[in-house]
């Protein structure tokens, strides 16, 4: 009988600490799964607001520089902004188009609210000057935010 008692007990515990387990590896999984859509949301963002950044034409410019302000936000989005006006002439005036094309994309840091990613990009940019076209690199450093859903860019740097 007392026998029988262990071993029921032993069998209890066995199930407890099985259960507990599966619990927490469930949990680090789904943890896991919840970090990776994250980073690869950033990353999508990233590289859609760099894509943005490097593809503009002046037959359309109203619409491609409002695709880089609705992925902005802050500070970046104010002086993109108050760049516009002044920015549309010049584009026109020089008859400047931009086809960039995001080569890579890292994530430097991220937590749940902000993320800073390294974005490499070519262009082929045609003007008045260079109308047979002329390659360009950019390497920049665009540090993000989460805001209402979404991952919107609130700065960007060129570096290296």
């Amino acid at each position: 009988m007392r026998r029988g008692r262990v071993l029921s007990a032993g069998l209890a515990a066995a199930t407890v600490l099985t259960t507990v387990l599966s619990v927490w590896l469930a949990l680090g999984l789904s943890e896991q799964h919840a970090a990776d859509q994250r980073r690869q949301d950033i990353l999508a963002a990233a590289r859609q607001s760099a894509l943005n950044f490097t593809s503009l034409d002046y037959r359309h410019y109203d619409r491609d520089s409002g695709n880089v302000l609705k992925g902005a936000t802050g500070d970046f989005k104010k002086q993109f902004a108050a760049q516009t006006e002044e920015l549309t002439a010049l584009v026109a005036e020089n008859r400047s188009v931009s086809e960039g094309q995001v080569l890579e994309a890292g994530v430097v840091r991220s937590d749940e609210r902000s993320a800073r990613v390294l974005v490499v990009a070519d262009s082929k940019v045609t003007n008045t000057a260079v109308p047979e076209g002329e390659a360009r690199t950019y390497r920049l450093q665009l540090d993000l935010v989460l805001k209402d859903g979404r991952w919107l860019t609130s700065d960007v740097e060129f570096v290296g």
